[in-house]
């Protein structure tokens, strides 16, 4: 690596006493991409309703309108298709990042694109989810909202200077600040964030994360009123008495969570099959969920007021079944198809009616029951998407925030944690999120935890059998000495590097293997009598026994070196040991060790 590069690299990290500023900054943008999520929102919401009054009504209104109230008879077949055609010429001639549900695409900007989403993303995204979605599509407008405010925030990242991980902060403030404005739970909002997008739990993220949905959330407050987008009557929880089908309900949601992400994916296999251009495959999708639509209306549309009827126990067992059936078979043809549109709240309505058909059954089965089947719906609709994105503290939250009710809490988190074990079995390393992005070859890891090397001392793995060398002695002595590998001598050489000391015995430079060839290999002959001083490095750098190896490393990488002599602070010209590769791997050992070894219990000690 040349200095040029070196120095580029150091030019990209903020210093330490910048990283307050670079937070107030950052914190700053954040809010600014909070206010701005809640306003996109509430434009899509208002795009949305023009486009189904318009579609479906033949008048020009801006109100959220349920196409299942429409009279167009079997006209409402083609609604759809028209729907289906626009949106795959947006995708084929504007940008194909346009089709899905929105999440995957902010996870891949992520992992691939350094956090950086085009300008006409967040055009075209909500452009293309109002015109499906206000054409019947069984989305909901909130991946769309999310993939639009992340792509505002990736957008205000790459306008102001700012570093990769600065830029994947705000493009996260712009989801979570989306999800925030869509439902009205600004807590949901962060989780989700960290969940899917950060992986992380830093100061550096966690501020900006809740300015932005805490704005996000105010503004939807000011524009749409508060509450979520939906309705939740009074509910009756029934615990401690309806534990054990709580059990049972988690056991079958993690199994629709499964079904879900297969069907879906299944689909989109079979469209790749197809022997038409990708540009009709909306189109195609749109004609199937037409044909559900005129049978069954209420798939039709993002059916907010379908999730309250279900959350107030309004709709009989017969509509129940028949919305859990085809609101999920309407949800994987047309998203499988690659129109634009998001998946939360289809996913919320089949599993909430499969909760609520749940309750009616085990009610009918078994005498004197009296579980809530609303209260089994809204437990079902989180713990299914929550398994099936592996994201199930989000979805504890976001429930619990629909509510706010504390008694949901401990069904909620039982059901949650139940159906996410069984998805982790079954789809260990993909999920309905990522998938895609593993097909194509993208490893995402939802699992996060502080780096190890934030928590090990340099002194717990340094070496302490370290031999220095005088700096007056000659390269090709130092040459003898390792060729002789240590016979008669020390083994100089076990660290790839030598401290180089002063008479007084004070840290004066180092020399590594490298150094030592260079010095050899020289053609002037004089120079064959170089000392070690002359031939390493005057300036080494150096770590502490008391930082941490996270510290130590970022220096190792920053000036392009392997190893680093140890030194007091008390006397900084004392070397007291060796940090090289070796130990930074002893760190990770130290973890790896952890996490696999079994350790004898007491019984096992009491039996020999």
């Amino acid at each position: 690596m040349s200095e040029q590069m070196r120095a580029e690299i150091r030019s990209k990290i903020p210093a330490e006493n910048a990283a307050n500023f670079r937070l107030l900054l950052v914190s700053g943008l954040s809010a600014a991409i909070g206010i701005g999520a809640g306003i996109i929102a509430f434009i899509l919401y208002t795009l949305i309703g023009f486009v189904t009054n318009l579609a479906f009504f033949q008048r020009f209104a801006f109100s959220f309108a349920s196409p299942r109230f429409s009279h167009l008879g079997p006209l409402i077949i083609i609604i759809p298709v028209i729907g289906g055609i626009i949106v795959g010429i947006m995708a084929k001639y504007g940008s194909p990042k346009i089709k899905g549900h929105g999440i995957p695409e902010a996870m891949e900007a992520v992992l691939v694109s350094r956090s950086r989403i085009e300008p006409k993303v967040a055009i075209l995204k909500p452009l293309s989810a109002a015109i499906a979605i206000g054409t019947g599509g069984p989305f909901g407008a909130e991946g769309p909202i999310i993939q639009t405010g992340g792509a505002v925030g990736s957008i205000v990242g790459q306008v102001i200077q700012t570093t990769a991980a600065e830029r994947k902060v705000l493009l996260a403030c712009g989801a979570a600040a989306g999800m925030s404005a869509t439902f009205s739970t600004p807590i949901a909002g962060v989780v989700l964030a960290i969940e899917l997008l950060l992986f992380e739990f830093r100061a550096r993220s966690f501020i900006p994360l809740v300015i932005a949905s805490t704005l996000a959330t105010s503004v939807h407050y000011e524009l749409m009123g508060q509450g979520p987008m939906f309705g939740v009557g009074t509910v009756n929880f029934g615990m401690p008495q309806g534990l054990f089908f709580y059990i049972i309900l988690g056991v079958i949601c993690g199994i629709a969570a499964i079904i879900f992400t297969k069907a879906l994916y299944w689909v989109e296999d079979q469209f790749d099959r197809l022997p038409v251009d990708q540009m009709w495959w909306p189109a195609i999708g749109a004609l199937a969920l037409g044909v559900i639509g005129f049978f069954v209306p209420r798939v039709l549309g993002v059916g907010y007021d379908t999730i309250t009827d279900i959350l107030t126990n309004r709709l009989s067992f017969d509509l129940l079944l028949l919305v859990m059936v085809f609101k999920a078979l309407a949800l994987v043809i047309s998203l499988g198809s690659g129109t634009s549109g998001g998946l939360l709240a289809p996913m919320f309505m089949s599993s909430a009616a499969m909760g609520a058909v749940f309750a009616t059954l085990m009610n009918g089965i078994v005498p004197g029951l009296h579980l809530d089947p609303a209260a089994f719906g809204l437990v079902a609709m989180g713990a299914v998407f929550g398994a099936a994105s592996r994201a199930a503290f989000t979805f504890i939250i976001f429930a619990f925030e629909v509510t706010r009710d504390y008694n949901s809490v401990l069904p909620l988190m039982l059901v949650s944690v139940i159906a996410d074990l069984i998805a982790i079995f079954v789809m260990r390393d993909s999920t309905i999120m990522t998938m895609k992005l593993v097909r194509r070859g993208l490893r995402v890891n939802q699992e996060y935890e502080v780096d190890v090397l934030q928590q090990v001392s340099v002194g717990d793995v340094m070496a302490t059998d370290v031999v220095c060398v005088p700096a007056d002695m000659q390269v090709s002595e130092l040459a003898d000495q390792i060729a002789r590998n240590g016979k008669g001598e020390p083994f100089l050489w076990r660290y790839q590097a030598v401290p180089i000391v002063d008479q007084q015995g004070n840290l004066a430079g180092i020399i590594t293997y490298k150094d030592v060839l260079n010095a050899l290999q020289q053609q002037n002959t004089e120079e064959g009598h170089l000392t070690v001083l002359e031939a390493g490095s005057r300036a080494p750098i150096v770590a502490y026994p008391d930082e941490s190896v996270y510290e130590a490393t970022i220096r190792m990488l920053q000036n392009d070196v392997g190893r680093l002599p140890v030194v007091s602070r008390s006397n900084p010209k004392k070397v007291v040991g060796y940090l090289g590769r070796s130990g930074v791997m002893r760190a990770r050992l130290r973890r790896l060790q952890e996490e696999q070894e079994v350790e004898p219990g007491w019984f096992a000690r009491w039996s020999s």
